[in-house]
């Protein structure tokens, strides 16, 4: 990891919006997959072509910049704050399989 070789580094622009929307991405698949009507695991949910989940997308773009974020984020999600829940969810059977890779493994430094 070389934080200098990122641009934003350097250059002193912000990275917190893209750490965040990293979050946010999660969040809103979940409840775009909800909207859906899925069931079972996360990252086996895709939205293409349902309406359900388009209508909502939808609403919340038109949206654009005339509410606050957290407003924004209630309507997509019913949730007003980050929750990296979504993610860890989303990433649950990697990181069982990945629990199993290493299990008795020693780290050798």
């Amino acid at each position: 990891f070389d934080p200098g070789a990122k641009y934003h580094v350097p250059a002193n622009v912000p990275y917190i919006r893209y750490f965040l929307a990293f979050i946010y991405q999660f969040q809103f698949q979940r409840a775009l997959c909800k909207a859906a009507g899925h069931e079972g695991p996360l990252h086996t949910c895709s939205i293409y072509e349902n309406e359900a989940a388009g209508a909502k997308l939808k609403a919340l773009l038109q949206m654009g910049a005339s509410q606050p974020w957290q407003d924004a984020l209630a309507a997509m999600s019913g949730e007003r704050q980050a929750d990296a829940g979504a993610m860890l969810e989303y990433f649950a059977p990697l990181r069982g399989w990945l629990k199993k890779q290493v299990a008795g493994q020693k780290c050798g430094w």
